[in-house]
């Protein structure tokens, strides 16, 4: 599935100018920032729990999440990741890794070594904070995944999720109007919020009946932009945007 025709780094900065405003040099020096691509089917395993990574990933095209799983393989999605994303960010400063991450869609990767990251920031000490910022952003993430799956019932849960999916992916371009690509399985929507397969697939129904969504394959198109944001109790205040795309 390809999402995007822009390179890894002009990707790279698109996504930390979402939530930080950086200057022309910083510009600069990510545009130089070597990044090795790798190409990777779905449902493989990029990295897991114990792993030691000495880079960092970079989504280029596709979907990723971070998964746990139970002593009986239950596996619970912690975060989904989209164009622009480094889900491993935490890895430059922790000495190993606390969860999986896995391609749930054919994905292109980027690959920086951290010596790169760490020398990228000595030279241009604000991009620390971005990083910092972006890290914290993930934590945000997480508390509101918390809050929809532990209280809010199924219809809620998916409107949320489905909202937060298409302000993240028009923050970086890869959403036009009110339509963008959602290639997640009903299987991956009931591991992210807690439901079987078939709840999410009558919370589904539910929406389009409702008139809230349209889906055409892997499309979701919102009709009723304000509609759904009211389903899901959505608030974007938690994504810490520069400015909310419309």
């Amino acid at each position: 599935m390809k999402t995007i025709l822009l390179t890894p780094n002009l990707l790279m900065t698109r996504k930390l100018e979402s939530i930080f405003l950086l200057t022309d040099k910083e510009k600069e020096a990510i545009s130089n920032l070597p990044i090795k691509t790798m190409a990777l089917l779905s449902g493989q395993d990029i990295s897991k729990v114990s792993d030691q990574p000495t880079k960092c990933c970079l989504i280029i095209e596709g979907f990723t999440c971070s998964y746990k799983l139970t002593a009986e393989g239950k596996r619970q999605i912690m975060s989904l990741f989209i164009p622009g994303d480094i889900p491993d960010l935490q890895s430059l400063h922790l000495p190993y890794l606390d969860m999986n991450i896995a391609s749930i869609t054919p994905c292109l990767l980027g690959f920086i070594e951290h010596d790169d990251m760490h020398n990228i920031c000595e030279h241009n000490p604000r991009l620390y904070a971005a990083f910092w910022r972006e890290t914290l952003v993930c934590a945000s993430i997480t508390r509101e995944w918390l809050l929809n799956t532990g209280q809010r019932q199924g219809y809620s849960r998916i409107a949320h999720l489905l909202c937060e999916l298409m302000v993240r992916l028009k923050a970086v371009g890869l959403a036009k109007e009110a339509t963008f690509v959602m290639p997640v399985t009903q299987a991956e929507l009931g591991d992210s919020t807690g439901l079987t397969p078939i709840h999410v697939n009558r919370v589904l129904q539910a929406l389009r009946a409702d008139g809230l969504i349209h889906s055409n394959k892997n499309q979701i198109t919102v009709p009723d932009w304000e509609k759904l944001k009211e389903a899901g109790e959505f608030d974007s205040l938690y994504l810490y945007l520069v400015e909310e795309p419309h």
